[in-house]
């Protein structure tokens, strides 16, 4: 679902509402999608038993992944010709996003 939102063409979404491109309906959708995402996989890593490793580094994995999985999503932006391209500002509230969702997790679980 990540994917398929974040390479649609930039036609399909509405207009930046803020000056600064930081505040732009894009940026909020990326860092709410990571957000959720990191979150998610975060909590699906540490209920899990049979990789005990992986339980204990879930936060870590996590940003790894997700952080890895922004960067992947950018470059076949910029190297694709679907209607958008790379952006350092994406790769920034993708990467915000995943620190706010193991935020969420600490609070939440309370680790």
């Amino acid at each position: 679902m990540i994917l398929l939102t974040t390479l649609l063409p930039t036609s399909s979404m509405p207009q930046s509402l803020s000056i600064w491109d930081l505040l732009s309906f894009d940026s909020f959708a990326h860092g709410f999608m990571f957000a959720i995402l990191t979150f998610l996989m975060i909590v699906g890593m540490s209920k899990q038993y049979t990789y005990t490793k992986l339980r204990h580094y879930a936060i870590r994995v996590s940003l790894a992944t997700c952080f890895l999985f922004g960067v992947t999503i950018e470059l076949i932006q910029h190297i694709s010709q679907a209607g958008r391209h790379g952006d350092i500002m994406d790769v920034l509230s993708n990467t915000i996003g995943c620190f706010l969702g193991i935020l969420l997790f600490k609070i939440i679980y309370k680790r």
